[in-house]
Protein backbone atom coordinates (compact mmCIF):
# COMPACT_ATOMS: atom_id res chain seq x y z
CA UNK A 1 0.00 0.00 0.00
CA UNK A 2 1.67 3.09 -0.78
CA UNK A 3 1.68 6.38 1.36
CA UNK A 4 -1.04 7.90 -0.27
CA UNK A 5 -3.31 4.75 0.00
CA UNK A 6 -2.54 4.78 4.12
CA UNK A 7 -3.21 8.30 4.13
CA UNK A 8 -6.94 8.46 2.58
CA UNK A 9 -7.30 5.20 4.97
CA UNK A 10 -7.75 7.80 7.69
CA UNK A 11 -10.24 9.80 5.74
CA UNK A 12 -13.05 8.17 7.78
CA UNK A 13 -11.62 8.61 11.29
CA UNK A 14 -11.15 12.30 10.78
CA UNK A 15 -14.68 12.48 9.62
CA UNK A 16 -15.65 10.69 12.39
CA UNK A 17 -13.71 12.73 15.01
CA UNK A 18 -15.18 15.94 13.29
CA UNK A 19 -18.74 14.50 13.44
CA UNK A 20 -17.80 13.94 17.31
CA UNK A 21 -16.36 17.52 17.33
CA UNK A 22 -19.55 18.91 15.84
CA UNK A 23 -22.03 17.11 18.29
CA UNK A 24 -19.62 18.18 21.44
CA UNK A 25 -19.54 21.95 20.13
CA UNK A 26 -23.43 21.78 20.20
CA UNK A 27 -24.19 20.42 23.46
CA UNK A 28 -21.57 22.65 25.35
CA UNK A 29 -21.47 25.97 23.55
CA UNK A 30 -24.84 25.90 21.81
CA UNK A 31 -23.14 28.32 19.09
CA UNK A 32 -25.87 29.05 16.00
CA UNK A 33 -22.83 27.75 13.42
CA UNK A 34 -22.80 24.57 15.31
CA UNK A 35 -25.42 22.76 13.46
CA UNK A 36 -24.87 24.03 10.62
CA UNK A 37 -21.20 22.78 10.71
CA UNK A 38 -22.39 19.64 11.62
CA UNK A 39 -24.39 19.07 8.73
CA UNK A 40 -21.65 20.35 6.16
CA UNK A 41 -19.24 17.56 7.77
CA UNK A 42 -22.02 14.72 7.47
CA UNK A 43 -23.22 15.08 4.20
CA UNK A 44 -21.04 17.66 2.21
CA UNK A 45 -17.64 17.06 3.26
CA UNK A 46 -17.17 13.50 1.84
CA UNK A 47 -18.83 14.56 -1.73
CA UNK A 48 -16.15 17.29 -1.89
CA UNK A 49 -13.31 15.74 -0.99
CA UNK A 50 -14.38 12.73 -3.23
CA UNK A 51 -14.22 15.76 -6.07
CA UNK A 52 -11.24 16.91 -5.10
CA UNK A 53 -9.70 13.84 -5.43
CA UNK A 54 -11.32 13.28 -8.71
CA UNK A 55 -9.89 15.91 -10.45
CA UNK A 56 -5.81 15.17 -9.04
CA UNK A 57 -6.61 11.06 -9.35
CA UNK A 58 -9.97 10.08 -11.57
CA UNK A 59 -11.51 7.18 -11.65
CA UNK A 60 -10.94 5.14 -14.82
CA UNK A 61 -13.19 2.35 -15.94
CA UNK A 62 -12.49 -1.19 -16.92
CA UNK A 63 -10.11 -3.97 -15.53
CA UNK A 64 -7.14 -2.67 -12.83
CA UNK A 65 -4.85 -4.55 -10.14
CA UNK A 66 -5.82 -2.96 -6.46
CA UNK A 67 -2.23 -4.67 -5.86
CA UNK A 68 -0.40 -3.10 -8.83
CA UNK A 69 2.62 -0.68 -7.69
CA UNK A 70 1.03 2.89 -7.93
CA UNK A 71 -1.85 4.25 -6.17
CA UNK A 72 -5.45 2.75 -6.72
CA UNK A 73 -7.79 5.85 -7.66
CA UNK A 74 -10.48 3.68 -6.47
CA UNK A 75 -9.21 3.20 -3.11
CA UNK A 76 -9.46 6.84 -2.31
CA UNK A 77 -13.09 7.40 -3.72
CA UNK A 78 -14.22 4.82 -1.45
CA UNK A 79 -12.47 6.14 1.36
CA UNK A 80 -14.81 8.98 0.71
CA UNK A 81 -18.03 6.80 0.81
CA UNK A 82 -17.09 3.84 3.70
CA UNK A 83 -18.98 5.90 6.44
CA UNK A 84 -22.34 5.70 4.83
CA UNK A 85 -21.79 1.81 4.16
CA UNK A 86 -21.06 1.80 8.50
CA UNK A 87 -23.90 4.66 9.09
CA UNK A 88 -26.70 3.73 6.33
CA UNK A 89 -29.08 5.52 8.54
CA UNK A 90 -27.30 8.94 7.30
CA UNK A 91 -28.64 8.34 3.61
CA UNK A 92 -32.00 6.85 4.77
CA UNK A 93 -32.49 10.01 6.29
CA UNK A 94 -31.99 11.72 3.00
CA UNK A 95 -34.39 9.50 1.43
CA UNK A 96 -37.39 11.02 3.44
CA UNK A 97 -37.06 14.22 1.36
CA UNK A 98 -38.37 14.64 -1.46
CA UNK A 99 -35.32 15.08 -4.02
CA UNK A 100 -32.82 15.38 -1.16
CA UNK A 101 -30.95 11.72 -2.17
CA UNK A 102 -31.08 12.28 -5.85
CA UNK A 103 -29.33 15.83 -6.00
CA UNK A 104 -26.75 14.51 -3.09
CA UNK A 105 -25.94 11.07 -5.22
CA UNK A 106 -25.51 14.01 -8.41
CA UNK A 107 -23.40 15.99 -6.10
CA UNK A 108 -21.30 12.98 -5.75
CA UNK A 109 -21.02 13.07 -9.72
CA UNK A 110 -23.74 10.35 -10.95
CA UNK A 111 -26.80 11.00 -13.45
CA UNK A 112 -29.90 10.98 -11.93
CA UNK A 113 -33.16 12.26 -13.60
CA UNK A 114 -36.16 13.85 -12.59
CA UNK A 115 -38.84 11.80 -10.88
CA UNK A 116 -36.79 9.03 -9.68
CA UNK A 117 -38.38 7.16 -6.31
CA UNK A 118 -36.16 6.12 -3.54
CA UNK A 119 -37.07 3.73 -0.91
CA UNK A 120 -35.00 4.13 2.62
CA UNK A 121 -33.23 0.69 2.09
CA UNK A 122 -31.58 1.29 -1.05
CA UNK A 123 -27.95 0.87 -1.44
CA UNK A 124 -25.42 1.94 -3.71
CA UNK A 125 -22.12 1.86 -3.28
CA UNK A 126 -20.81 3.94 -5.71
CA UNK A 127 -21.72 7.25 -5.94
CA UNK A 128 -20.25 8.67 -8.52
CA UNK A 129 -21.27 5.85 -11.26
CA UNK A 130 -24.56 5.89 -11.89
CA UNK A 131 -26.62 7.03 -15.15
CA UNK A 132 -30.20 6.86 -14.14
CA UNK A 133 -33.12 8.04 -16.58
CA UNK A 134 -36.27 9.51 -15.60
CA UNK A 135 -39.21 8.13 -12.73
CA UNK A 136 -37.32 4.67 -12.23
CA UNK A 137 -38.33 3.22 -8.89
CA UNK A 138 -35.79 1.80 -6.44
CA UNK A 139 -38.03 -1.13 -4.82
CA UNK A 140 -36.90 -1.93 -1.17
CA UNK A 141 -33.31 -3.68 0.14
CA UNK A 142 -32.56 -2.73 -4.17
CA UNK A 143 -28.58 -2.62 -4.28
CA UNK A 144 -26.19 -1.15 -6.97
CA UNK A 145 -22.30 -2.14 -7.27
CA UNK A 146 -20.72 -0.52 -9.74
CA UNK A 147 -17.07 -2.24 -8.53
CA UNK A 148 -16.15 -5.88 -8.26
CA UNK A 149 -13.03 -7.38 -6.79
CA UNK A 150 -12.31 -11.09 -7.03
CA UNK A 151 -8.88 -12.74 -6.18
CA UNK A 152 -7.14 -14.16 -9.75
CA UNK A 153 -4.12 -15.79 -9.73
CA UNK A 154 -3.15 -14.38 -6.55
CA UNK A 155 -3.40 -10.70 -7.57
CA UNK A 156 -6.65 -8.86 -6.30
CA UNK A 157 -8.62 -7.70 -9.65
CA UNK A 158 -10.54 -5.12 -9.55
CA UNK A 159 -13.57 -4.32 -12.10
CA UNK A 160 -15.04 -0.87 -12.60
CA UNK A 161 -18.23 0.32 -14.78
CA UNK A 162 -20.85 2.86 -14.41
CA UNK A 163 -24.40 1.51 -14.37
CA UNK A 164 -26.85 2.68 -16.59
CA UNK A 165 -30.84 2.37 -15.84
CA UNK A 166 -33.00 3.69 -18.31
CA UNK A 167 -36.28 5.89 -17.96
CA UNK A 168 -39.05 4.66 -16.21
CA UNK A 169 -37.48 0.91 -15.08
CA UNK A 170 -38.86 -0.49 -11.96
CA UNK A 171 -36.33 -2.12 -9.74
CA UNK A 172 -38.61 -4.59 -7.49
CA UNK A 173 -37.63 -5.81 -3.97
CA UNK A 174 -34.23 -7.35 -3.53
CA UNK A 175 -32.62 -6.62 -7.02
CA UNK A 176 -28.84 -6.55 -6.77
CA UNK A 177 -26.98 -4.94 -9.95
CA UNK A 178 -23.44 -4.87 -11.02
CA UNK A 179 -20.96 -3.13 -12.40
CA UNK A 180 -21.70 -2.42 -16.02
CA UNK A 181 -25.15 -3.46 -16.00
CA UNK A 182 -27.36 -1.77 -18.60
CA UNK A 183 -31.56 -1.69 -17.70
CA UNK A 184 -33.39 -0.65 -21.13
CA UNK A 185 -36.23 2.21 -20.00
CA UNK A 186 -39.60 0.66 -19.63
CA UNK A 187 -37.84 -2.75 -18.28
CA UNK A 188 -39.34 -4.47 -14.81
CA UNK A 189 -37.22 -6.08 -13.05
CA UNK A 190 -38.30 -9.49 -11.39
CA UNK A 191 -38.45 -9.51 -6.91
CA UNK A 192 -35.28 -10.85 -5.95
CA UNK A 193 -33.02 -10.24 -9.31
CA UNK A 194 -29.24 -10.56 -9.69
CA UNK A 195 -28.27 -8.72 -12.09
CA UNK A 196 -24.11 -10.17 -12.95
CA UNK A 197 -20.97 -8.38 -14.18
CA UNK A 198 -21.80 -6.30 -18.01
CA UNK A 199 -25.23 -7.96 -18.37
CA UNK A 200 -28.33 -5.94 -20.62
CA UNK A 201 -31.63 -5.99 -19.59
CA UNK A 202 -34.93 -5.24 -21.38
CA UNK A 203 -35.71 -4.24 -25.05
CA UNK A 204 -32.17 -3.32 -26.12
CA UNK A 205 -30.60 -6.95 -24.57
Amino acid sequence: MTWRARLFALFPALWLALLLACVVWIVVARNAWAVPTLLFVAYLLPPLSFRLHQAWWPLREGRSYLDAPGYAPWWGSHQCQVMYNAFPALESALRLLPGFYSAWLRLWGSHIGRGVHWTPRVEIADRSLLYVGDGVVFGHLTACYAHLIKPHRGRLVLYLRRIHIGDRAFLSAGSRLGPGVRIAPGTVLPLLSDVGVGRRVGEDS
